[in-house]
């Protein structure tokens, strides 16, 4: 979530002006960050942001870089009536490039936060800094196209990025003739085989699928049975690989499923909610960055790494080992199936065991 006061920290912020029921300056939001965490950085290095998280992301040195970008990029004034705005300056895109992402999906409730051509301007900048996307697009077509990466070897990640009424999309917003996002009529089982239809016309031997989903409630962590039936249905078709869910402003469940990893919701790994409280019990403070492993000849899971940081002053830090060992008692009650666990390793990852 690069927008609103991260933007404000950037080289170049976008008016400030926000269009909320109790802010009106996207400044306070830094604000209120310092007055909880101290004096942040204006005009940070595009850099600045990912802190710690870069030198892990060298490290590991993944094979793809895929995030939810969920803000506009844009200088558009055409805000749409809803109670919250996210945009970044276009010339703030270097920020992604400064993390080599490869892959930005955008199926979204933000994405059209400041209207169609908030969204084409959005993906103009992306495609101008060479980052692909999914889940939004000029058209219906657009729209459902998957972003492609090449790996190594000749494989290919293909991601297929869409979006769910239940984590506020507006209905209006779906792509047709018009700009709009890849939104699901619902989450049935003909749905997911569609789905399943269209990956497979694309996937080729040695590529791994991973189907990206906007979806459920911000804040708490149960998983509804609608959100499963539907993840088990797109698995148990053979096309998709990887579910990589989220909405959730913190991480919560994942589940092995005939192999296959789901990510039920990833949770923030950036935002501006530093000194906003009422929601302190779910340390949305606390990001995981997620690191799979898998065979590419069957898409089966591997390993599962997760890498845990701490937001402060709108930056990534290593997470402190009490911080660590929080989210590894957290999250080890939301892995699914019983038998599966978690653990600290010496790097402080959270390490799933018993997969499979």
């Amino acid at each position: 979530m690069t927008g609103r006061g991260i933007d404000q920290i950037l080289p170049q912020p976008s008016s400030p002006e926000v269009h909320e029921p109790r802010v009106v300056s996207a400044i306070e939001y830094v604000e209120m960050a310092e007055r909880t965490n101290g004096r942040i950085p204006r005009r940070a290095e595009f850099s600045y942001i990912w802190g710690d998280a870069l030198a892990e992301l060298d490290r590991v040195r993944p094979v793809a870089r895929i995030i939810n970008l969920e803000t506009s990029i844009t200088t558009s004034t055409d805000y749409q009536r809803k109670s919250i705005h996210y945009r970044m300056h276009p010339a703030n895109t270097p920020c992604l490039s400064a993390a080599a992402i490869d892959c930005c999906t955008v199926a979204n409730n933000h994405v059209l936060d400041w209207g169609p051509r908030g969204l084409e301007e959005t993906l103009e900048s992306l495609h101008s800094a060479g980052i692909r996307t999914a889940g939004a697009g000029r058209n219906l077509a657009d729209a459902w196209e998957p972003a492609i990466v090449p790996t190594h070897g000749g494989g290919r990640v293909l991601v297929f990025a869409a979006g769910d009424m239940d984590s506020g999309i507006p209905g209006s917003w779906a792509a047709g003739s018009k700009p709009g996002v890849a939104l699901l009529p619902d989450l049935s089982e003909r749905t997911a085989q569609r789905i399943s239809t269209d990956v497979m016309r694309s996937k080729r031997p040695g590529d791994i699928a991973i189907f990206s989903i906007h979806w459920g409630d911000n804040w708490g962590y149960d998983v509804p049975r609608r959100h499963r039936q539907f993840a088990h249905t797109l698995i148990d078709e053979g096309a998709v690989d990887v579910i990589y869910g989220h909405s959730s402003h913190h991480p919560k469940g994942i589940e092995i499923y005939k192999d296959q990893l789901i990510l039920y919701g990833c949770g923030d790994f950036l935002n501006d909610y530093e000194g906003i409280g009422g929601y302190e019990s779910f340390r949305a403070n606390l990001a995981l960055a997620y690191f799979p492993t898998l065979d590419a000849r069957t898409g089966a899971l591997v390993q599962l790494a997760m890498a845990p940081f701490e937001i402060r002053r709108f930056r990534l830090h290593s997470a402190s080992a009490p911080d660590a060992a929080w989210l590894r008692e957290r999250m080890a009650r939301e892995v699914m199936p019983a038998g599966t666990s978690l653990e600290l390793d010496s790097r402080r990852h959270l390490v799933l065991r018993g997969a499979g």
